[in-house]
């Protein structure tokens, strides 16, 4: 889509049967080679289902336009899966994507999601595209929450025929958290993205949500070991070199499974040397952007912390030395500990201190995919506690309304146990979402809760509402048209008026692949004094569906009492399946006696991938509003991905987002092992 804002209990069944959402799974003696090539021996008492899979989009209910046919069987170590995807006209698939944990729905992809508890609210995520780049994540809060932050080893190859894609994997039990039960039944859930046809088709139903965990399948006889791998040691050292200065550090992870439900981590010196650069954005806003968390210690149970108002944002604890966590599930609760702690600069003194945090997160499993749940989180700094305590709710009343609430207390200097709560309606179908949230924040409370959470204000009383509409079209030129409305408003808490917003964004996709979008803003802000902003942008784009993309815009408004005008293009092309190009070219140009600087953003990519697990990548990007030039060129071998690595690196410039390129010429190499 374009780009338009500026910134960013079921009866036993025979083995290798099927009925509308039920597999049976069988035990293979000898487990399949993962090369791609489904043999006929090999996957020869592999339970088999063919041709079941149902649109979610465009045609809701409707049999999927191509046939594919999956082969599901397991050992005594691991989960295997083959899918069979035909097409008539293969030379069309789409395969661009070579970046792991890219959006694989926007290529032709498959995907496999397991709730390894038949919890009916959380699953795991395995996606892989036809030149086998993959994507792994966790799903919680029954389909409403999606992180593909979090990173396992599994293993996927695939191959192309004259009529068909082929790919087979393979999900060891020993990256999994699971039910002791043995048999088990777990849910499943099968999915084949199209993308030249928009379409997303799903085994065993569309579902009112393509996540929703409560209405997976089930697969019966699931037999995993009843104690996995215990222990895991991931270490790495890192060697720089900048300006004739050379550093050197070392740190790693020790992963430990007492159980087949719980896991603990301990780690030292975590790993903040991965080298993806933060890519410099337009912000027209007066607030704080929050930028993702990439040290691998963080990542193991981070979906259990995305709330509406996050308590938990793992970027305020900076460079520690020492930190340990615990996750898993007790019956139908799963839970997150953890303590950490880092020296920090204070401000209103000389030196730094040691900071302590502490975070706890509880969530228990209710009926239809509901839960219940609380946070704890904490930093003791020089003497003084800050953070916050609530409890959050996701209740499903139907299949289509849901209501997710908060309510919590701020603890610390300046917030005097001020108060923060919301509560969310949405209502959900297939080609409709709608919510409506009504925020309460008490005055004074920012600082104290951004010692460990993440707000970007306070002194808060909001509401906000999103509707957004899906008209697709069986026939004609036009596919596919969708308005969205936005509306946002808030008062402090004496009743003034600070802020509303209202937005307008209309998208038409012809299948042709022609996409024309046009978005409308106007909006009050009151800071030091009243604001009258709005924007108008329109674009137009060109999608091949086959990862070749080009697009442009262009808007005028006013910004804080200034004139701008704004111009961008995006170019995303593969050439073959190695080579990709990618550029970003953003221009907010202000009027001459603006106070704000004008401002162009140039990003150029050219990536090349000697397949999934050793690509070379180049970087290079400019920020004119602060003088930024940043370019970077990496070299990564992942041996025995995803953490057992070589990376080889040179920078010039800082890849931070938003700070001057002051750093000149650096090397560095990082080695990474996984016992």
């Amino acid at each position: 889509m374009i780009a338009l804002a500026c910134q960013s209990g079921c009866l036993a069944a025979p083995a290798g049967s099927i009925d509308d959402t039920y597999l049976q799974l069988p035990l293979l003696e000898v487990e399949p080679l993962i090369d791609g090539d489904i043999g006929a021996e090999e996957w020869a008492a592999a339970g088999t289902m063919d041709g079941r899979f149902i649109q979610f989009t465009p045609a809701f209910g409707e049999a999927s336009s191509f046939r594919t046919v999956v082969r599901y069987a397991q050992t005594e170590s691991s989960l295997y899966f083959a899918f069979e995807c035909f097409d008539p006209e293969m030379p069309r698939i789409s395969a661009a994507l070579t970046k792991r944990d890219a959006d694989l729905e926007r290529d032709d992809s498959v995907a496999v999601l397991l709730d390894s508890f038949l919890d009916r609210r959380s699953a795991y995520a395995f996606y892989v595209n036809p030149i086998a780049t993959q994507l792994d994540g966790r799903i919680t809060n029954n389909g409403q929450t999606i992180d593909t932050s979090w990173d396992a080893a599994w293993r996927s190859e695939t191959k192309r025929y004259a009529d068909r894609w082929t790919i087979e994997i393979e999900i060891p039990f020993s990256i999994l958290k699971y039910s002791n039960k043995s048999p088990a039944e777990w849910g499943i859930k099968l999915s084949r993205s199209i993308t030249r046809k928009r379409e997303r088709t799903f085994w065993p139903t569309a579902g009112k949500s393509p996540f929703r965990v409560s209405d997976f399948g089930v697969i019966a006889g699931v037999i995993p070991p009843a104690q996995p791998d215990r222990w895991t040691f991931i270490p790495y050292a890192l060697a720089s070199v900048a300006e004739g200065n050379v550093d050197i550090e070392i740190g790693g992870d020790i992963r430990w499974r007492p159980s087949s439900r719980i896991g603990a981590d301990l780690t030292f010196n975590p790993d903040f040397a991965l080298v993806e650069a933060n890519v410099e954005i337009i912000n027209l806003t007066r607030f704080e952007l929050q930028i993702p968390e990439k040290r691998p210690f963080f990542l193991e149970g981070n979906e259990l912390y995305k709330q509406d108002i996050q308590q938990f944002y793992s970027r305020r604890i900076g460079d520690i030395d020492l930190g340990a966590k615990s996750s898993g599930r007790i019956d139908r609760t799963e839970f997150s500990l953890i303590a950490t702690s880092e020296k920090l600069d204070d401000p209103l003194a000389l030196g730094s201190f040691r900071a302590d945090y502490g975070i706890i997160r509880l969530q228990h499993g209710l009926s239809r995919g509901s839960s219940f749940g609380i946070v704890a989180a904490d930093r003791r700094f020089r003497g003084d506690h800050a953070g916050s305590v609530g409890l959050d709710s996701n209740i499903f009343v139907t299949e289509q309304l849901n209501v997710a609430a908060q309510f919590m207390r701020v603890h610390g200097p300046k917030a005097e146990g001020g108060l923060a709560w919301s509560v969310r309606p949405s209502w959900n179908t297939p080609t409709t979402q709608f919510d409506i949230a009504y925020v309460n924040l008490d005055e004074g409370i920012l600082e104290d809760f951004n010692a460990v959470g993440f707000l970007q204000d306070d002194n808060r009383k909001e509401l906000d509402s999103n509707f957004r509409h899906q008209f697709w079209f069986k026939s004609g030129k036009l596919e596919k048209f969708e308005p969205v409305l936005k509306y946002n408003r808030y008062w402090s808490q004496s009743g003034e008026l600070r802020s509303w917003e209202a937005q307008a964004q209309w998208f038409l996709t012809f299948r042709s692949g022609w996409e024309f979008a046009g978005e409308y803003v106007e909006d009050f802000k009151l800071f030091e004094k009243e604001f009258r902003n709005d924007r108008v942008i329109f674009a137009v784009a060109w999608d091949g569906r086959d990862g070749r993309f080009l697009s442009a815009k262009a808007g005028s408004g006013r910004n804080f009492d200034s004139d701008f005008k704004v111009y961008g293009a995006n170019l995303r092309w593969p050439l073959g399946d190695h080579f990709r190009l990618s550029y970003d070219f953003t221009w907010l140009d202000y009027e001459p006696n603006s106070t704000i600087p004008s401002s162009k953003i140039h990003v150029f990519e050219a990536l090349y991938s000697f397949h999934a697990n050793l690509y070379a990548k180049l970087l290079f990007q400019t920020n004119s509003a602060i003088d930024k030039e940043n370019v970077q060129a990496l070299w990564v071998w992942r041996f025995k991905p995803p953490f057992g690595s070589l990376q080889l690196a040179y920078q010039r410039g800082t890849s931070a987002r938003g700070e001057v390129s002051e750093q000149g010429d650096s090397f560095f190499t990082k080695f990474s092992w996984v016992f």
